[in-house]
């Protein structure tokens, strides 16, 4: 297939309230099984996943979307909205899990349009949205946050094929909820209801929607492919200088700096023989010298650290190692593992073989030279075939992954 290149328009800042009417119209981990090659096996479950990010004002981005596929990368200079993004599909993510927009946002200002005007009544915020893929086909999910003069969320929007399936809207401001109004398509064709205006209503449906009607069950459908598409996500940003001191033997849950890189070797070792071994074949290609195995070891101390076996009696410990080498290592692991072994929180009511684990990778090429960071995509496009596992990085130049196949690189401007 090889890279695709699309480009993100900008332009728009007022948050919608919803229709005044208010009537919406009539996996499996990263086990041994998943990282196998998938030449010849069986085809994968259709696993909801997201397929485009809509950013309409967000930060700098106006009227932006971004199409995402199993391996994206957003690439341009600094200050063109590349973090930004990512910001926004975390956000996304943690409303979808239930957690609260003051939580989600603590500088919700931040993200207002800088030339954004506050309207008659001192308000200002930003809109942000999605789309997921899945059994139910493409559903579209559109937010509305209102970060002056308080913080809440004003609007929302779940539709599928044209039809709106949730609406909500802020009727009056001195209450701490919005109108909701969900297709029902039985003796009455919607249903309304207050919901709290700190949560995101797709993550509330299922405790509202009994699922009696046709209409009902479309609308919880459509619901948990969405709140399965953004859950399980790993923001991670390794941090060489975290990673270069022995660590306590812990959970074996790899933090999102890669802190414990060390602790989570030693466990990852011995629970998968083909994915260690394929995290010593990418440490081969990435990091200099001979590398015969990567292990770690228990110190006196009870401490771990993490080592380099160069096959030849010498060991390196991996506080020697460069800053790009540590990276680079730390995010093979990443992408060779899963969420049992990854500090995220996924779907646990959900079997796994339907869930996707997105890892998002601000500085993607952060201290990476081009081979190494050609390598680390390469990586990440053979592990996102059997579709559980897809990955959004941030890079600030993608020419090094030309001819990559699976790879998607969307030009943000300044």
């Amino acid at each position: 297939m090889g890279v695709s290149f699309v480009s993100a328009a900008d332009a728009v800042t007022v948050p919608f309230q919803g229709r005044r009417g208010g009537d919406p119209p009539p996996e499996r981990r990263a086990d041994e099984a998943d990282t196998a090659d998938p030449a010849g096996g069986a085809q994968p479950p259709c696993r909801p996943r997201l397929t485009e990010l809509r950013l309409s004002a967000f930060a700098r981005h106006r009227r932006a979307a971004l199409p995402l596929g199993a391996l994206t990368l957003l690439a341009g200079p600094s200050g063109c909205g590349k973090t930004s993004a990512l910001r926004a599909y975390e956000a996304l993510a943690r409303l979808g899990g239930g957690t609260g927009v003051g939580e989600v946002f603590p500088d919700p200002v931040a993200h207002v349009p800088e030339r954004a005007r506050p309207d008659a009544q001192r308000r200002r915020g930003f809109r942000i949205g999605c789309t997921a893929d899945g059994p139910e086909g493409p559903v579209r999910l559109d937010v509305a946050v209102q970060a002056e003069p308080e913080l809440r969320i004003v609007g929302e929007r779940l539709s599928a094929d044209g039809l709106v399936l949730l609406e909500t809207a802020l009727r009056d401001p001195s209450r701490p909820f919005v109108q909701a109004a969900w297709h029902t398509a039985g003796q009455s064709p919607v249903t309304r209801a207050p919901l709290p205006d700190d949560r995101l209503g797709t993550a509330l449906l299922p405790l509202r929607v009994a699922g009696r009607t046709d209409g009902q069950r479309r609308v919880l459908a459509a619901a948990e492919q969405m709140v399965v598409a953004l859950r399980s996500v790993f923001a991670c940003d390794p941090r060489p200088e975290r990673m270069r001191t022995p660590v306590p033997v812990g959970s074996g849950r790899l933090l999102a700096g890669c802190d414990n890189l060390a602790d989570v070797l030693w466990r990852t070792r011995a629970e998968c023989g083909q994915r260690h071994g394929r995290l010593v074949a990418a440490a081969r290609t990435g990091c200099a010298g001979e590398v015969a195995d990567v292990v770690a070891e228990v110190l006196g101390d009870g401490t771990v650290r993490g080592v380099l076996d160069r096959g030849d009696g010498v060991r390196t410990e991996l506080g020697r190692l460069g800053d790009g080498e540590l990276r680079y290592l730390a995010l093979s692991l990443v992408l060779l593992t899963g969420p049992g072994v990854l500090e995220v929180d996924p779907a646990g009511e959900v079997p796994a073989a339907m869930q996707t684990l997105t890892v998002l990778a601000d500085g993607l090429d952060r201290g990476l030279d081009p081979a190494q960071l050609r390598e680390l995509t390469g990586l990440a496009a053979r592990m996102g075939e059997r579709g559980h596992i897809r990955l959004l990085g941030a890079v600030s130049d993608a020419s090094g992954v030309a001819g990559v196949d699976g790879v998607t690189v969307v030009h943000l401007e300044p």
